[in-house]
């Protein structure tokens, strides 16, 4: 019997005839041994957080819950081998005994870690790239169940392009990232005005340690976040150095109450009635307080996402960004949108991972949203089409209509992706329809 498989926001669906859980390795080997000897194509997943199909299959599915967990600590190093797929929120926990951290962040954290690494997955902040760049060792298995241990010294060029990659290399079943000395943030979260923003956010990016924004379409205000790295017992520099920890209560309040549940109220509201998304959205961005805190690095980074949506993200060029935000609000005033869902705004540091978002080049990250129940096919589309025109690269786990022609002028490196691909699957077993048109190789 073949089972459903949905993803967060249920738009993405497929019915896998096999849906697996191995607790072993030898598990994992027997179950690619013989989907090989049967001709069956293999998907891993792990938290279903993607917002496209690119860990979905209707054969074989894969997911590795019970691959969880610290492999190994080099502690002068500071280097840490995890399991697969664990989920980035048990990793602050595991983290702790040792006094370590990820250096970076998102604003979730349900996904396994295998999952974030292969579709370069991010947090925000010039000085720090996506989670592919901090990897330094991978596990790879293969259809016959044999395994590459992967680093900058053992299969270097293997290593190098497997960094992201969605999956159609192989089952990734170890993963060792630098992590950096545990350490608090210091929060300020202040409402500004989004012309003034716009005018100087590359000058705002380059001036915290992170920042990020959140702009509600028909409203001239954002709420801003910048976020300062201070080691742990330490004072924070100048007008932070006073500030406070928050009460869990008050947090939990916050982040539960006052973000979860007033957007689920208002975007329900405004599917309901669009005409109203507007005012909704004014009075949303008025109750916005400005306010300074501080708190571990996880829990600042960190929000809870219980509205579910369909999102959209693109990279530009860091010196792009401001005019692509100015565009997409012509967009939808000129197109008459109602849009109840917030902007999202952050950046991230170039890297040299060969399909990560951000490599070559100083990134800006712009997400768009859309509340499940409501439609976004047009909204994405001439969104796209303005991201395109900035030599935009979409998030590889969030929606976008490029295929392999688009992705190889947006990626240097992209054939020689698509031929390891080959060389180590031939049969293109760890694929599926949709990852196939993806990469598919060069004349």
């Amino acid at each position: 019997m073949r089972r459903l498989f949905r993803n967060w926001s249920g738009h993405v669906h497929a019915h896998p005839h096999t849906f697996v859980r191995p607790t072993s390795a030898g598990d994992l080997r027997d179950v690619l041994r013989t989907a090989a000897k049967s001709g069956q194509r293999v998907r891993a997943v792990g938290a279903g957080h993607s917002f496209t199909p690119v860990a979905a299959g209707d054969e074989v599915m894969i997911n590795l819950d019970h691959f969880s967990g610290i492999i190994a600590v080099d502690e002068p190093s500071q280097r840490v081998r995890f399991h697969a797929g664990t989920r980035l929120r048990d990793i602050p926990a595991l983290l702790a005994p040792f006094g370590l951290a990820l250096a970076n962040q998102g604003d979730v954290n349900p996904q396994a870690l295998a999952g974030a690494i292969s579709t370069s997955t991010h947090g925000t902040g010039l000085s720090f790239t996506g989670f592919a760049g901090t990897v330094t060792g991978l596990s790879l298995m293969a259809a016959d169940g044999s395994v590459r241990r992967l680093s900058a010294t053992n299969d270097p060029e293997v290593f190098d392009l497997a960094r992201v990659g969605l999956g159609v290399l192989g089952i990734v079943t170890e993963i060792e990232l630098q992590c950096v000395p545990a350490f608090d943030l210091i929060a300020e979260e202040v409402v500004a005005g989004l012309d003034e923003l716009l005018a100087d956010l590359e000058a705002r990016m380059r001036g915290a340690d992170h920042f990020e924004f959140y702009w509600f379409p028909h409203t001239d205000t954002a709420l801003t976040k910048t976020n300062t790295r201070v080691g742990l017992g330490e004072i924070g520099p100048g007008h932070l150095a006073e500030a406070g920890v928050r009460n869990r209560f008050v947090d939990l309040f916050d982040k539960e109450v006052v973000e979860n549940g007033g957007l689920r109220l208002a975007v329900e509201l405004g599917a309901a009635v669009p005409g109203l998304v507007p005012r909704i959205n004014r009075v949303a961005q008025a109750a916005v307080s400005d306010r300074t805190y501080r708190a571990p690095g996880h829990d600042v980074f960190v929000t809870p996402r219980r509205v579910r949506f369909n999102e959209m993200e693109y990279a530009v060029p860091l010196e792009s960004g401001a005019e692509v935000i100015r565009e997409i609000r012509d967009a939808i005033e000129s197109r008459g949108w109602r849009i109840s869902f917030p902007i999202e705004v952050r950046s991230a540091a170039a890297d040299d991972v060969p399909l990560s978002t951000a490599c070559g080049r100083e990134t800006m990250y712009i997400a768009v949203h859309r509340f499940f129940k409501e439609d976004f096919a047009e909204y994405f589309r001439v969104v796209e089409q303005i991201f395109a025109h900035h030599n935009g690269r979409p998030h590889w786990g969030k929606i976008h209509t490029l295929g392999a022609g688009e992705l190889r002028r947006l990626y240097p490196r992209f054939d020689e992706f698509c031929e390891l691909r080959h060389r180590l699957d031939p049969q293109a077993m760890f694929g599926s329809r949709y990852t196939d048109s993806l990469f598919v190789p060069g004349a």
